[in-house]
């Protein structure tokens, strides 16, 4: 059996209200795929579907080859579920924790005690191991509520939110880990609303917005099929007088606007451009100087993930609303 998650045309209501609105998209075994969009966008109904907690209202879904719900019992057998919040028993030492939840997966003898002894060596907290999780940092917390998801090896690991609120060092191990898993075969789904989190750990990512799956691919993909170019921010003591970039080779688009001063600086001027490449940026710079305008600062801002939904959107990629409860 193969780690692997396939969405097609999958729709959950909610009364009146679509939580998905026939979503499609799979993830490979192997492979991090982001789910990334606003709360509301049904990243969590989502992967409240895939972890057999709710049923599609129509659509199929098949989590390592088993069809949902019909197989729901066998596919929880190779399923690792990661939820937002932190889900162990603090009062519990880590190896209690793992204990119990490898029970569950019905592992049990020498084969659960290996499954923890090397969960706790992935997560690092072999050394705290018999430990009250209440003495615990956030950071560790999360990492054992990972183990306590992995510890029977699944083949597929959906994670929702895993590192909200840690420090970045904790981020970091978290990520490693999520490669680790991919690396032996799990096929990762990650589901976040961070665009730099979703650039950084991802092979791929399904871009989900109020319901519907408006992108699927990597970050250059995505951006390359949007014809996003990157931008030149020019922050200037004097404006710059009109069309004083006309025929600067790579300049695809006029100046915008410049934004009103802001108080206590009421000389200072900001003019952004379009360009087709950076190769273009030292000619536009000299140019600017030629016409009068003494640079304060200049800023280049190559297209992300974030523009690639502002693009297909015509909205910033935020928290906004909120997603209905099941």
């Amino acid at each position: 059996m193969v780690g692997e998650i396939v969405c097609r045309d999958v729709v959950k209501r909610f009364g009146a209200r679509s939580a998905l609105d026939r979503a499609s998209f799979a993830v490979r075994a192997g492979e991090i795929v982001a789910l990334l969009g606003p709360n509301g966008a049904g990243k969590s109904t989502a992967l409240s579907i895939l972890a057999t907690l709710l049923a599609p209202t129509s659509g199929e879904v098949a989590v390592a080859g088993c069809a949902l719900p019909r197989e729901a019992r066998r596919a929880r057998r190779h399923l690792g579920l990661v939820p937002q919040q932190v889900a162990v028993y603090p009062a519990l030492s880590a190896r209690e924790n793992l204990e119990y939840f490898a029970a569950l997966q019905g592992l049990a003898g020498d084969g659960a005690r290996s499954a923890v002894g090397r969960a706790l060596a992935l997560v690092e907290l072999a050394d705290r191991a018999d430990e009250p999780v209440a003495r615990f940092s956030g950071g560790m917390a999360r990492r054992l509520n990972l183990a306590c998801g992995i510890v029977h090896r699944p083949l597929v690991v959906l994670l929702d939110e895993p590192t909200v609120g840690v420090d970045p060092q904790a981020r970091e191990r978290i990520y490693e880990l999520e490669r680790a898993l991919a690396a032996e075969g799990a096929a990762v789904l990650h589901s976040t609303h961070l665009m730099e989190e979703a650039e950084r750990l991802a092979d791929r990512v399904v871009l989900l917005d109020r319901g519907r799956v408006i992108a699927d691919g990597t970050t250059r993909e995505l951006v390359e099929r949007a014809r996003l170019r990157p931008r030149l921010v020019l922050r200037t003591a004097r404006p710059l007088p009109g069309g004083w970039a006309d025929g600067v080779p790579g300049v695809v688009a006029d100046v915008e606007p410049a934004p009103a001063a802001e108080p206590g600086a009421t000389s200072e001027r900001s003019a952004v451009l379009t360009i087709d490449s950076t190769a273009s940026v030292p000619a536009i710079l000299e140019r600017a100087r030629a016409a009068g305008g003494e640079i304060d600062d200049v800023a280049l801002h190559r297209p992300d993930l974030a523009d690639v939904f502002f693009h297909l959107t015509g909205r910033a990629l935020r928290d906004d609303d909120r997603e209905p409860a099941p």
